[in-house]
């Protein structure tokens, strides 16, 4: 069960038309392919998208890259809010699952994956499936350390020597340290692995609860902790997928603001990315375009007319005519023009930067056009007056729709 319904406020304007797992990532990748690709790699192969918030897109990605073989049972399905229990949308994520509890109830498992579906690393939820089933464990969360002055962002998981959890806070006021540290804390990734029995005992005591606010942290699992129930803490760092670096253990990014999305994104341009999108032994798979190879022309050095890119991602379809980019990332169809400056940007799907145009540290959304000489990124409180949103570290974001004049 993947949870995908959420609004990503903070993504905004990028979530002003998507939900938050739809948001295009590296080039040509959605958030949600992340999980899912972790589920296929792991052979699950059986997989509901439970969907809310402005699904539309996250829908026709799910239907154009993620059709498995029915044939033999294998499907990814997304589900969408159906007020199956009462006239109420999702009333958050246990409550989610209450409303599809007959898709549970179908398939008869022994254990239910309950994953977020906006977030970034790899995973072989195999290894945490064994390791569950070892402990005898009612509930597992996987579990990765945060410093502790950022615990108010997570729930934290308070373990005894064997990793049972003692204690659950969802984003406490006050954060208590890990074993052995002082500095870091244990932080809650949002995926979780239950018995079947354990998890719809608790989804239905829970849906009873009028003053529940129906959240697997705040109300599933602190109650089952403090009730006494089995409840263990996965570490994420002791996973390893095949192909995987040393140095790429434990990768797990949160991108809930354009501030992580931003990072994130800049994460795979370097010379040895920590996280490699390359490993051919777990493939991050996504929709497949029918593009043509991606095309650099021009080559006239005297002018400063030269198509070309460095440390970038370029997708296929694009065309870089006679422009310059620099650590960069550019999704399929992206056009940019002659004598055009691209530095540390991100260029959704069919942005045509046209010629004399200089962006840096820029998101522009899909479809956007670029003016003939226009400047954008160099000066925050001009990019506001604009109407584009900036965040607070300087990083502009230009919605999709936007008419932009020079």
């Amino acid at each position: 069960m993947v949870l995908a319904g959420g609004e990503g406020r903070r993504l905004a304007p990028l979530t002003r038309d998507r939900a938050k797992p739809a948001v295009p990532f590296g080039g040509r990748y959605r958030i949600i392919d992340f999980v899912l690709s972790n589920l296929v790699n792991s052979r699950i192969f059986r997989i509901n998208v439970l969907t809310q918030y402005k699904s539309e897109s996250l829908n026709r990605h799910l239907a154009r890259a993620w059709s498995l073989s029915t044939s033999i049972g294998h499907y990814v399905a997304s589900v969408p809010a159906q007020q199956r229990t009462g006239t109420t949308w999702y009333q958050g994520s246990a409550d989610a699952i209450y409303q599809n509890l007959n898709l549970i109830a179908d398939e008869k498992p022994d254990v239910v994956a309950v994953f977020g579906g906006d977030n970034v690393y790899k995973m072989d939820i195999r290894q945490m499936v064994d390791w569950h089933l070892a402990k005898g464990a009612d509930a597992t969360i996987a579990t990765i350390p945060v410093p502790i002055e950022q615990g108010n962002q997570f729930g934290i998981c308070n373990v005894d020597a064997d990793h049972r959890m003692t204690s659950f806070s969802e984003k406490p006021r006050v954060t208590a340290p890990m074993p052995g540290s002082q500095t870091m804390a244990l932080a809650s990734m949002g995926n979780y692995l239950f018995e079947t029995e354990a998890l719809i005992r608790e989804i239905k005591r829970d849906a009873r609860d009028s003053e529940s606010a129906h959240d697997f942290g705040k109300s599933i699992l602190t109650h089952m902790v403090g009730s006494g129930q089995n409840v263990f803490a996965y570490d994420f760092a002791t996973n390893v997928v095949p192909g995987m670096e040393e140095k790429e253990r434990g990768y797990w990014r949160d991108v809930g603001s354009i501030e992580s999305l931003y990072d994130c994104n800049m994460d795979l341009l370097a010379v040895d990315p920590v996280f490699n999108l390359y490993n051919q032994r777990w493939p991050i798979f996504s929709a497949s375009y029918t593009a043509p190879p991606a095309k650099f022309v021009f080559n006239d050095e005297r002018s400063e007319r030269v198509g070309e890119a460095h440390d970038s991602l370029i997708s296929g379809g694009c065309i870089v005519s006679g422009g310059h980019v620099m650590r960069s990332i550019l999704s399929p169809y992206v056009r940019v023009r002659s004598f055009a400056t691209v530095i540390d940007s991100i260029l959704l799907e069919g942005v045509v930067v046209g010629r004399h145009a200089k962006l840096k540290r820029v998101i522009v959304d899909k479809g956007v056009q670029i003016p003939e000489g226009c400047s954008i990124g160099f000066d925050a409180e001009a990019d506001r007056a604009r109407g584009f949103t900036v965040s607070e570290t300087g990083i502009t974001v230009v919605p999709k729709g936007m008419q932009i004049t020079s």
